[in-house]
């Protein structure tokens, strides 16, 4: 139903992750971060939000992103409907898939990086979703946009997209959530939100807005 990519900036330590899906609202069901914690994504046939916010509170609390997904799998005996994928603020990363989610359907992992999905056309999905963010260069939204897009590209859902979302978190900076929540093109959309909050009076106030670091800042 879903694929998912979840990042850690190695230059400035920031915490991303982006999402697509056939369905309606991928941003409010899949992606959850924190710079404190981590990011999670919980997708599958019957994704659970509670997995993915539970998901920030043990890394919150000093567990590893797999220890994470271990404990959340083994509490719930729904385990096998969902999937779900973890970064720490280490960059260290784990995945689940449950094996009553959709075929195809599947996870690869690299060095501060989890790829995810079900419901795909098939294995190239993710492998695409990986490659691209790997060769991409800029600002991490921008490197996490061009693997939606190369994800796509590769066949995506096998039932088309209907939304798509974007999530950083940084101690340095305010949180960036962008959500389309139903387009006829939402990755596009996406990249034209995100294009809108790079410029103009939007993008000049964001330098005025308190941020982990500095939770003091204002207009003076």
């Amino acid at each position: 139903m879903t694929y998912s990519i979840l990042a850690q900036d190695l230059s400035t330590g920031a915490l991303g992750g982006a999402a697509a899906t056939g369905a309606l609202c991928v941003g409010g069901w899949v992606l959850r971060g924190d710079s404190r914690a981590g990011m999670s994504a919980s997708q599958g046939a019957a994704p659970s939000t509670l997995w993915g916010e539970d998901a920030l509170d043990l890394m919150r609390r000093g567990e590893s992103a797999a220890q994470t997904v271990e404990r959340l799998k083994q509490a719930d005996r729904g385990a096998q409907w969902r999937q779900l994928a973890a970064l720490d603020r280490d960059g260290t990363t784990a995945c689940h898939t449950g094996i009553q989610n959709t075929d195809w359907k599947g996870a690869l992992i690299a060095p501060g990086l989890v790829v995810a999905g079900n419901m795909l056309a098939g294995p190239q999905v993710i492998e695409a979703l990986r490659d691209a963010y790997l060769r991409a260069t800029g600002p991490l939204p921008e490197r996490l946009l061009a693997a939606l897009s190369a994800a796509e590209a590769a066949g995506g859902d096998t039932r088309g997209l209907q939304s798509a979302a974007l999530l950083v978190v940084s101690d340095d900076a305010p949180p960036l959530s962008l959500r389309i929540d139903w387009a006829a093109d939402p990755i596009r959309a996406l990249e034209g939100l995100y294009a809108r909050s790079q410029s103009g009076d939007y993008a000049a106030w964001l330098p005025t807005v308190p941020t982990r670091n500095d939770p003091e800042r204002g207009h003076d």
